[in-house]
């Protein structure tokens, strides 16, 4: 089985408040999660999918089953399907506050944003922490080699994905992936679309990795309102499907683009969405660069466990940085993103750093070596800039 590295947060979250969500799409691994903990929990905790029938029928009366096992640790799976027991949630954890954090805990796990699975629903703000479980990421396959790093890229971090040894069974996984959320999630969530015209929309998405957004030129293509792109954009985000990385928009007095800029969140599905079969259709392919810088942001972004915002800069003027990473307001890190294994940065970046006031300038590329490079940039391999990710947003 292989390790998660939000486990231990998990488990310390559990311990400090009476309610977590795990957040994450379909097959990344919250129920693998879930079950660990529960098993470590023993008699002490009741695991219920909410898309079992047998399961939603003990909640007929969910009051009368959560004050039941009130000393309990409840995992509620696939929480969309019953929405409305967020109202009842909310009671329940106001309870369990009461008896001082002796009581049971509750573990929610979603398929989607919360503020998707919240639409119709008493809101639960101050009530429990979030937690966002992503695909496997580079730490987490232990690495040993470039060819593994490739297999990660090529195959995505959904575990299903990426543990199949042979190429053509890992992209029909994705391929039927991709087929159930267009066929079958999207009208679990209440969206009343054209399953075909989201595909179209998709793959539209894919082709165009990571450039800015212009939802009048995709309106045109798929024969519909530039507001109904907008809404198709805002629900593949809320599945967690779709990364919309939005301009930094600090008043800097420059000219700041506005436009945002999506990427498949997954480059394993990237891949499928685009045919693409191995490494080397991949690097004929246009979006090769924008896959790659896609699939780092990811695995960057994944290392801050939610505790930096993402955005990217880009002005008028030329400067422009891949990523930026708040910390905190005031303290940022500008990130360059290369494909190639010898790296150059030219003056945008350098720039761009300037403008935000940059801590620190980072450029993250497909090598093995940590170097300095002019103008106080670090140029260091993927793995090593989680690290330091990590350990800023610990300090």
């Amino acid at each position: 089985m292989l390790s998660r590295e939000i486990f231990p947060l998990l488990v310390k979250r559990l311990g400090q408040f009476d309610s977590v969500a795990l957040l994450g799409p379909r097959q990344v691994g919250k129920t693998t999660l879930a079950r660990q903990i529960a098993d470590t929990a023993g008699d002490s905790a009741k695991y219920l999918d909410l898309e079992r029938p047998a399961d939603r029928r003990l909640l007929d009366d969910p009051d009368a089953y959560f004050a039941a096992h009130a000393q309990h640790l409840i995992v509620l799976d696939e929480i969309q399907r019953a929405p409305e027991i967020f109202r009842v949630l909310r009671g329940q954890i106001d309870q369990r506050r009461r008896m001082g954090g002796a009581g049971g805990k509750f573990l929610i796990l979603g398929s989607a944003s919360m503020d998707l699975l919240r639409q119709s629903s008493e809101s639960l703000a101050g009530r429990i922490s979030y937690l966002e479980l992503g695909p496997l990421n580079a730490h987490e396959v232990e690495l040993k080699n470039e060819g593994s790093l490739d297999r990660l890229w090529l195959q995505g971090g959904f575990p299903p994905s990426y543990v199949r040894d042979d190429g053509e069974e890992s992209l029909q996984w994705r391929r039927d992936f991709i087929q159930t959320y267009l066929e079958r999630d999207l009208p679990q969530f209440g969206f009343k679309v054209d399953s075909e015209q989201i595909d179209r929309f998709w793959r539209m998405l894919a082709n165009d990795q990571g450039e800015l957004f212009n939802a009048e030129r995709y309106a045109r293509s798929l024969g519909v309102s530039g507001h109904t792109v907008t809404r198709y954009l805002d629900m593949l985000e809320k599945l967690l499907l779709i990364r919309v990385l939005r301009p930094w928009s600090v008043n800097s007095g420059k000219r700041l683009v506005k436009s945002p800029r999506p990427f498949v969140r997954d480059s394993g599905l990237l891949h499928a969405l685009l045919d693409l079969r191995n490494i080397d259709d991949i690097r004929r392919h246009s979006v090769a660069g924008k896959s790659w810088e896609g699939f780092v942001i990811e695995n960057l972004v994944g290392a801050s466990l939610g505790r930096a915002k993402p955005y990217f800069y880009r002005s008028s003027g030329g400067a422009e940085a891949d990523l930026v990473l708040e910390f905190a307001p005031g303290k940022c890190w500008a990130i360059e993103i290369k494909l190639s294994s010898a790296p150059t940065i030219d003056r945008g970046f350098h720039n761009a750093a300037d403008d935000l006031g940059a801590e620190r300038r980072l450029l993250v590329y497909k090598g093995s070596e940590r170097f300095p490079m002019r103008g106080g940039v670090e140029a260091m391999p993927l793995t090593v800039a989680m690290d330091e990710i990590s350990s800023a947003v610990q300090a």
